[in-house]
């Protein structure tokens, strides 16, 4: 008796877990249904929501609402151009949600890039007419980070005589020049920089500074003084 008992006890335990998984597997089928619709949330500046519209369908065509995977969806969604994080989230009954963050251009970079506030450079991709009026940097690949650090030096350095840094180059052989207010480039090189740097704002608040119209370039590679060419004229020297 006692043996039959479990025997139907242990009966009555498989059916009702063949029960549950049917039921289980009904209710999965009924809720992991094709995705219908997309909603795109997100502070956007630079980007429309038509192109973001475009370039995120086809991360969701053909997939369901339960077996997508949010993961491997958020990991492409951030290739796309001007995007920094992308957030993804199921909303009931078949719908998914993005919020995006775009990149905060700091600095245009190498002519066809921009950099972000981490110094990674980032393609314009479909803003065509950018136009914001960013620093012009450049350098070795990899290099955006030293050089967006060396151009926040050289601001705080130069902010307090007037002169912004419109345009910064790392040479590949580690030698740097910047220009300053759209006109006159200032060639520091690789070594003693703040010596140098001293040297050209010493000479510019002296002289320089008010002869800016005249002058091409500024070269301070020299153990003393600064060497100037002058626009329609040779090379000439102003010692300290």
């Amino acid at each position: 008796m006692k043996e039959s008992g479990l025997r139907g006890a242990l009966l009555g335990l498989i059916l009702l877990a063949v029960l549950l998984g049917a039921g289980g597997r009904t209710l999965w089928l009924w809720l992991d249904r094709p995705i219908e619709r997309v909603s795109i949330g997100g502070d956007l500046h630079y980007v429309s929501a038509a192109y973001l519209q475009r370039n995120l369908a086809p991360l969701v065509s053909g997939e369901t609402w339960l077996s997508i995977d949010l993961d491997q969806v958020r990991d492409t969604a951030r290739d796309i151009d001007w995007l920094s994080e992308v957030k993804v989230s199921r909303e009931w009954p078949d719908a998914l949600r993005f919020e995006l963050f775009e990149q905060t251009p700091v600095a245009r970079w190498n002519d066809d890039k921009l950099l972000n506030t981490h110094g990674e450079p980032f393609s314009p991709g479909p803003v065509d007419d950018f136009d914001e009026p960013l620093p012009d940097l450049a350098g070795p690949k990899g290099s955006g980070p030293e050089v967006l650090a060396y151009l926040d030096s050289l601001l705080r350095r130069l902010g307090t005589l007037d002169l912004r840094v419109t345009q910064l180059r790392l040479e590949d052989r580690g030698a740097w020049r910047f220009q300053v207010n759209d006109s006159v480039w200032v060639i520091l090189g690789r070594a003693d920089l703040e010596s140098r740097l001293a040297r050209f704002t010493a000479a510019w608040q002296r002289q320089l500074g008010t002869q800016a119209s005249q002058i091409r370039y500024i070269d301070l590679r020299y153990p003393n003084g600064v060497s100037v060419a002058w626009h329609g004229q040779t090379e000439t020297d102003a010692t300290e």
